[in-house]
Parts: C-alpha cells; structure tokens; sequence
C-alpha cells in the first residue's frame, strides 16, 4: 500500500499559506531579502539562560522567559519588518512547542544604511527588547496574579498543623 504525502499543488494538501520558504544564503542578495535579515532567538535575552546556554546581553538587562509573540510586539512598535519562525535554537534542551520561535528583522536598507538609525545593530535591539518587553501590558497583567497566588498558598499552608486524619 502507497502512503500518501501532501504536497502543497497537489489537492488535498494540507500545508498552510505563508511566506515562501527562505533559499540558501549568499553574498549578491539585497539587504530587504529576508535571508539577509538578522535572527533573533527568545534564549538571547532570558534571563534565566546562561552565557554558555545562548544568553548574549548582561542579566539585568534581560527578561524571564519571553515569548517570540513578545518579542514580535516590540518589534513591530518599533516599525519594523518582522518575519516569525517555528524554529528551534539549537542550544535549547527542551523540545516542546512554547521554547520554539525565531525572529528574523530587517536591520538595513539595500544600500546599507539603517531601517532605523537608533537600533542599527542586533545588539542594540536586543538591548531595547530587554528593557521594553517588561513594560508590556501582558507581562504587568500576569506579575500580581502570580504575587497574589503565592502569598495566598504560603498563608494557607502556615495555618494547618500536623497531618490530619488518616483514612
């Protein structure tokens, strides 16, 4: 029996519409092709990840695992061209769905200058992600609940005494 691949012209396919897929790099394509454009992994900026895990900016700069949904947000604030990836980076352990995501950002126009002269280089922009992605309404949202919720089971857990009944 024949197994049956979906293929993207052919009916029935059940690939997704989206950007076509990158072609190999080389040195003649134009900075606004987005092969060109700079990578961006959520691990760059975690502050929970070492240097030797991905990290590539200082600790208090940084933010707790953030999300490339985040870092999209910010970027796109910032207007510029943004292209999301269900990619991996390569030093991330865990396989699972939310540790997936790369950015990819235009830095340059084709003749080489800035898109934006104030974050010209990755670096710059990983700077301004770390210090914007805090002050995002997502991020404030979730900080008192989660405060909430550790003071209210810590209190609940100081008031019983002993083990209780066993049945």
């Amino acid at each position: 029996m024949a197994t049956m691949h979906a293929h993207p012209g052919h009916p029935g396919g059940s690939r997704m519409a989206g950007p076509p897929p990158l072609a190999p790099w080389s040195p003649d394509k134009k900075h606004s092709d987005r092969e060109r454009w700079v990578c961006i992994y959520p691990a760059y900026i975690n502050r929970k990840k070492t240097r030797q895990e991905g990290r590539r900016i200082p600790k208090q700069c940084c933010v707790d695992d953030p999300s490339p949904q985040e870092i999209r947000d910010v970027l796109q604030a910032l207007n510029m061209n943004v292209l999301v990836e269900l990619k991996q980076y390569p030093r991330e352990r865990s396989r699972e769905l939310q540790c997936r995501g790369r950015i990819r950002v235009q830095l340059r126009n084709d003749d080489g200058t800035p898109l934006n002269a104030e974050y010209a280089s990755r670096d710059s922009i990983l700077m301004h992600l770390g210090k914007t992605i805090p002050l995002l309404k997502s991020r404030q949202t979730k900080a008192p609940e989660q405060s909430q919720a550790a003071t209210s089971s810590a209190a609940g857990h100081s008031q019983k005494k002993g083990k209780g009944k066993r049945r």
